[in-house]
C-alpha cells in the first residue's frame, strides 16, 4: 500500500473520530503539511467520500452525510465494542433488530484482522446474555419516536391497550426510556393535558408532524416513568418506611417491582403496586428490613394474617 493510500485511509481515520477538524490539527496528527492535507481531503472526495469544509471561527474539515454509508475505520478496541454492542443489540427486545445485528456482525467479523478477531470470541464466549421473554417493541417505532423527540415534533401514535381497544393517542414526546428489558415513551398527551408514559409494544404505528412541541415544565422523567410501570397501573398501591440504608435494598429490587428513595442514612421509602396487597407484603418480608407501613393501612392487616399463618406451621414427624 503506497504512502499516498495510507495517508488517506488514515485522514479518513481521523474524520470519523470527532465532528471537526482544523487544517493545522490534521496535518500535525499525520506529520504533512496543510497543503498536502488539503490534497489528501480532494482525493477522498474523488473517492466519494462527502468531505465538508467550514470557514471562521470553529470552522475546519468534516466527514458529512453521503447517500451511502462509508466504510469505517476501527481499531481493534473499537471493534470489540461494536461486536459486543451487537451482541447486546440482538436481545435488545426490539423486533427486527435483531436479525439485522447479526447481519452486521457477520459482515463485521469478515473483515476483522485475525488478532482482532479471536479477541472478539473470546469476550463473545465470556459472555452469557440469556435473553428473557419481553413483548417486542418494533424497531420502526422506535425510530420514529426517537427522531421526534430530537426533532421537537407531536405525533399521532396507534396504540393499543392492555384490554385490547385500540385509539389514536396526539402527543409530544419528551424521552425514550429503556427499563429492565422493556421500552417507553414519556410524552405529554394533548387530549388528556397530562403527562403519561406508553409502552413501545403496545404501538402498532408513529405518524409524525411538522408541528413543534409546547415548551411546558417537564418533571423527572426516570422517576416518573418508574413510579408509572412499578404501581400507577396497579389497582392496589403500597408505601411502606424500611428501616435499612438506601444502599442495602436499592439493588435487591428490580427497577420494575418497585421505587427505592433514601429518606436518611437509616431508612428510605419503598412503593409497589400489584393486584393485591398478599403479594406485596411477601416481597417486603423477604428484604428482611423491618417495615413501617405508611399507606394502606390494610397493609397491616395482611402482616398479621401472613404472622399467624406462618404460627401454625409445623414440622413434619414432630
Amino acid at each position: 500500500m503506497s504512502d499516498v493510500t495510507t495517508r488517506a485511509l488514515r485522514l479518513l481515520a481521523l474524520l470519523q473520530s470527532r465532528t471537526v477538524w482544523t487544517g493545522p490539527e490534521l496535518a500535525a496528527e499525520l506529520a504533512v503539511t496543510v497543503r498536502t492535507v488539503r490534497r489528501d481531503v480532494d482525493r477522498l472526495r474523488e473517492m466519494g467520500y462527502p468531505v465538508l469544509t467550514s470557514a471562521g471561527h470553529g470552522g475546519g474539515y468534516q466527514l458529512g452525510a453521503g447517500r451511502e454509508l462509508p466504510p469505517l475505520l476501527l481499531g481493534a478496541r473499537e471493534a470489540v465494542a461494536v461486536a459486543v454492542g451487537l451482541r447486546l443489540t440482538a436481545t435488545s427486545g426490539l423486533e427486527g433488530l435483531d436479525a439485522d445485528a447479526l447481519r452486521a456482525l457477520a459482515a463485521l467479523d469478515r473483515v476483522l484482522p485475525p488478532e482482532v478477531r479471536s479477541e472478539v470470541t473470546a469476550v463473545a464466549d465470556a459472555m452469557g446474555v440469556v435473553a428473557r421473554p419481553v413483548p417486542a417493541a418494533r424497531s420502526e417505532v422506535l425510530l420514529a419516536l426517537a427522531t421526534a423527540v430530537r426533532d421537537a415534533l407531536r405525533v399521532r401514535v396507534d396504540y393499543e391497550r392492555g384490554d385490547g381497544e385500540r385509539f389514536e393517542r396526539r402527543l409530544e414526546p419528551r424521552r425514550v426510556v429503556s427499563i429492565d428489558g422493556h421500552w417507553y415513551l414519556f410524552a405529554w398527551d394533548l387530549d388528556r393535558e397530562d403527562w403519561r408514559t406508553f409502552r413501545l409494544d403496545r404501538m402498532h404505528a408513529v405518524h409524525p408532524s411538522t408541528f413543534r412541541i409546547t415548551p411546558r415544565p417537564t418533571p423527572d422523567i426516570e422517576a416518573t416513568v418508574r413510579a408509572s410501570i412499578t404501581h400507577g397501573a396497579y389497582p392496589q398501591k403500597a408505601t411502606v418506611r424500611l428501616h435499612a440504608p438506601y444502599e442495602e435494598i436499592a439493588h435487591r429490587v428490580p427497577p420494575r417491582t418497585a421505587t427505592v428513595t433514601p429518606e436518611s442514612e437509616e431508612t428510605c421509602l419503598l412503593s409497589a403496586g400489584a393486584d393485591d396487597l398478599d403479594w406485596i407484603a411477601m416481597h417486603l418480608l423477604a428484604l428482611g428490613a423491618a417495615v413501617e407501613v405508611l399507606d394502606p393501612p390494610e397493609l397491616m392487616d395482611v402482616f398479621a394474617r401472613i404472622g399467624e399463618q406462618a404460627a401454625r406451621a409445623t414440622l413434619a414427624g414432630s
